[in-house]
C-alpha cells in the first residue's frame, strides 16, 4: 500500500510545509510517512490526516496494483 498524501497537497494546493507545520510531527519522522518510507502509521497520525486534508482513510491509501 502506498500513501496517497503528496498526490492529495497537490490537488488541494498546500505544500509538505503547511502539512507538517499543522501535524506538529517530528521532521523525520513526518518525512518518511509522506515519502512511504514507514512500516506503520498511528491511528491518530491517520486521524489527523483525514481531518487536516480533509478526506477519508480510503482517500489517502492506494494499493500495490493501482
Amino acid at each position: 500500500m502506498k500513501l496517497r498524501v503528496l498526490d492529495i497537497l497537490h490537488a488541494k494546493g498546500k505544500t509538505k510545509y503547511w502539512l507538517y507545520i499543522q501535524l506538529g510531527l517530528s521532521y523525520q519522522n513526518f518525512n518518511k510517512m509522506v515519502n512511504n518510507q514507514t512500516q506503520s502509521i498511528k491511528f491518530e497520525n491517520l486521524q489527523a490526516l483525514c481531518d487536516i486534508l480533509e478526506c477519508t482513510p480510503n482517500d489517502l491509501f492506494e494499493g500495490y496494483g493501482n
